[in-house]
């Protein structure tokens, strides 16, 4: 054997190695795996940008929980304010009413 055909075996031994798993008819063959292994990265990036679009939703509704919150204690706050006796005896004092100083008198039926 000359020096050339050593050679040649050596690396024709890795050629052809990968020859038997590159050629036209193996890569055919496995067309079916190559569409599973795309779609399932096509399913990993959906999923990826699908669970980034829900926590940007859920941060939105959460800020939108707590400004609705600030605004009910706001309201509330304002409500028991506005319900103190002195502030309603301002409110209708405009509208001419007055605070009884004295006493509600009961009226009674006499004709029975």
């Amino acid at each position: 054997m000359s020096a050339e055909e050593t050679e040649e075996v050596q690396q024709g031994g890795l050629k052809s190695e990968w020859k038997k798993y590159f050629n036209y008819e193996m890569i055919v063959k496995n067309i079916p795996f190559f569409l599973f292994l795309s779609m399932l990265a096509v399913a990993y990036i959906y999923n990826g940008h699908y669970a980034d679009k829900l926590i940007r939703k859920i941060s939105t509704s959460e800020k939108n929980i707590k400004e609705l919150e600030y605004e009910y204690k706001s309201v509330k706050s304002e409500v028991i304010y506005r319900s103190k006796a002195s502030e309603l005896i301002k409110a209708v004092e405009p509208l001419g009413l007055k605070e009884l100083k004295k006493a509600p008198t009961n009226l009674t039926d006499t004709i029975q």
